[in-house]
């Protein structure tokens, strides 16, 4: 009986002041919808560095005179790695004519050479674990190089650096903007339920001398508080929605690296679900400091 009278309650309401429920509406789904643009740039900026350790390779340069037996050795050791994911043996004699290739019309600057200064290599491509992990990447260089019959080893230590630096920005970034923007959402929300209070005391003030408990009393500002954060929610959801679909089908033809964008359906139950939550928060902590 009383969470029907707090839904009648928080409705009859919404209703009655609906132009301070719909500024709050809005304004939460302005910070919802900031928060779905950076959460975009986010996440698609993630997928994109996961995608990296797919192009990632190990170049395993070898010794001058190394014999079959110890190649084959080596190949064998590689393919039991479980970090290893495709060993690629390179000749020397294929080492150059990929150079000559590469050169073109320059190939000629090679005629003069009296050998080949080439060394045989293998290419290794690292399992996506092993990639994403820096100190995995330092420990697998560490073992091949000790290897006998590896002269060198390259894997691009500073582009490793590099990613393992923009995935750590990506995950400090995104928990400092959500808390930023859930801060401002909770506040909107905070001083609404505050305002909607402050209006309604004569009400509440009957209610107490009808011997209405402080639950009783707080349970239509706590629902009131969560629609304000879903309709928001749903508002940002909805605007965002419109947004993606503007940016990858009208955008696009002019700039096609946009049609790679993502839009995670998960978002879209996701974020009318944290103004929800946020919503809810809010009003508690408006109620909760408000004396009854």
């Amino acid at each position: 009986m009383s969470l029907a009278y707090a839904f009648k309650s928080a409705a009859r309401s919404l209703a009655k002041e609906k132009w301070i429920n719909l500024l709050s509406v809005f304004t939460v789904a302005s910070s919802l919808l900031m928060l779905i643009f950076v959460f975009l740039f986010l996440y698609n900026t993630h997928v994109l560095v996961q995608k990296l350790p797919e192009r990632f390779s190990m170049v395993v340069c070898l010794k001058n005179g190394i014999n079959q037996e110890e190649t084959q050795a080596l190949f064998e050791e590689f393919k039991r790695r479980k970090d290893i994911e495709i060993a690629k043996y390179n000749s020397k004699e294929n080492a150059m004519e990929e150079l000559k290739q590469k050169l073109g019309t320059s190939r000629f600057l090679l005629d003069g050479l009296d050998e080949n200064p080439l060394s045989s290599s293998f290419e290794l491509k690292l399992t996506r674990q092993a990639a994403l992990t820096q100190s995995a990447v330092k420990k697998i260089y560490n073992e091949i190089v000790k290897m006998p019959g590896v002269d060198d080893v390259y894997y691009g230590e500073k582009v490793v650096s590099a990613f393992h630096l923009v995935q750590r920005s990506i995950q400090n970034s995104s928990v400092i903007i959500f808390f930023a923007i859930a801060f401002g959402v909770i506040f909107v929300i905070y001083s609404t339920v505050k305002i909607l209070f402050y209006r309604r005391t004569d009400e509440i003030e009957t209610l107490k001398l009808l011997g209405a408990t402080r639950g009783f009393i707080r349970q239509p500002f706590l629902i009131e508080g969560g629609i304000i954060g879903l309709l928001g929610g749903g508002l940002g959801v909805l605007g965002a929605f419109v947004f993606y679909i503007g940016i990858t089908y009208r955008l696009s033809s002019v700039i096609p690296l946009l049609n790679k964008l993502v839009f995670p359906l998960e978002m879209l139950a996701a974020l009318p679900l944290a103004g929800l939550v946020l919503g809810i928060i809010g009003s508690a902590i408006a109620i909760g400091r408000l004396k009854l």
